[in-house]
């Protein structure tokens, strides 16, 4: 027995080169490999640090973080004069309007009120976030529920609150009430269009087919600009609804049309056994829906709602098409302040606004992740 151990131990193969695991062996097999992966790989590092290095120095090293107008951005670098005029970034543009960023023209003295709505939209939302925080039915209530009815009152106005028309919202309250009213509306009724386009009922079939491919088969500008200039006109003499109303309408419908598609894909892809086993069950249509199918669905697809999450997120900035200023529509109407007219204002103001938008996108994917290593659990042992 021990001999014909030891001779399988040693006709055995070694394992191959390509077997080794771990990153200097995959920087090995994919940059190393021949001389001409070497050349290429130390010109690739030389580029990407130069680039590098010349960021930070333009980012951080000569940019101008404080100053009251144009001339510190125009020629300060830390005390000094540039030789050709130029300087770093303008930080001071962005410190000098950030307020302005973040609640646009809302009245100074009245800016309590969307930071106090802030203070309990992260409050109610990070233990919604957590999987283990226990009463997740009151939490979701309170959030989707009550919340938006309170912040509504604070962010208008009423009750002893002085009135805040919405043409004064913008900058990054105007992005975030459009993104989160359109995410609570838009997933719902993405889940009901996918089942009503399965549905064996020939209306509610037509009806989910016909409103998703007409929604998704036009720009989000155009239903913009359908909610915004074209719906006044439906409206009997005298009536009139708010353009933002119009635009959170625009937005949800159209994140609403690609939900369910993503929602539909999940449902096709439950095996049929998992039906038949419901039924099995003596479960009504709705209960098999809500407690075997749709959870099923949903966790198969979560790539995908993340996904259309991020591109509404994105896609706020549309609304500078009906004359409404979010974070970026704010910044971009700063660039021609006379008191910040640089060269290197705009671009300052643009990655400041990128890097806001990454920010959440960053974080709505990464929690994404998370989710879907929470919930993979179907084939571990």
């Amino acid at each position: 027995m021990s001999n014909a151990f030891v001779r399988t131990a040693i006709l055995a193969p070694e394992p191959p080169p390509s077997a080794e695991k771990g990153p200097v062996a995959w920087i090995r097999r994919n940059l190393l490999a021949t001389p001409k992966d070497i050349v290429l790989t130390i010109l690739a590092l030389v580029c990407v640090v130069w680039a590098l290095l010349h960021a930070l120095d333009w980012l951080f090293v000569q940019a101008v973080w404080s100053g009251p107008d144009r001339t510190f951005c125009a020629t300060a670098v830390q005390g000094g004069i540039q030789p050709d005029g130029w300087s770093g970034a303008c930080w001071a543009f962005v410190n000098a309007k950030f307020d302005q960023f973040i609640f646009g023209r809302y009245p100074l003295d009245e800016r309590w009120r969307p930071t106090l709505v802030g203070i309990l939209f992260v409050l109610l939302l990070v233990p919604m976030l957590i999987p283990s925080a226990p009463r997740k039915g009151v939490n979701a209530l309170l959030l989707f529920g009550v919340l938006p009815i309170i912040s509504f009152f604070l962010l208008y106005g009423g009750f002893g609150l002085e009135i805040v028309e919405t043409p004064l919202w913008g900058g990054l309250l105007v992005t975030l009430v459009l993104s989160f009213v359109g995410i609570a509306v838009s997933f719902p009724l993405g889940i009901i269009l996918a089942l009503g386009r399965r549905s064996r009922m020939p209306v509610i079939r037509t009806f989910s087919v016909v409103f998703i491919e007409v929604v998704r088969g036009v720009p989000l500008i155009t239903v913009l600009f359908m909610a915004s200039v074209m719906l006044p006109l439906f409206l009997p003499a005298g009536w009139t609804v708010d353009k933002l109303l119009r635009a959170i309408i625009g937005v949800s419908i159209f994140a609403s049309a690609y939900m369910a598609e993503v929602i539909r894909g999940g449902l096709q892809a439950i095996p049929k056994g998992q039906f038949e086993g419901a039924d099995s069950l003596g479960l009504g249509y709705w209960q098999k829906m809500r407690l075997v199918i749709m959870p099923q669905a949903i966790k198969l697809v979560i790539p995908g709602i993340v996904n259309t999450f991020i591109g509404m997120f994105k896609d706020t900035s549309l609304v500078s098409i009906i004359s409404m200023f979010d974070l970026l529509g704010i910044v971009r109407l700063n660039f021609v302040d006379p008191n910040w007219a640089t060269a290197v204002t705009p671009l300052t103001g643009l990655i400041f606004a990128g890097f806001a938008f990454w920010l959440f996108c960053f974080g709505m994917s990464r929690y994404s992740a998370f989710i879907e290593r929470h919930l993979d659990t179907g084939h571990k042992r």
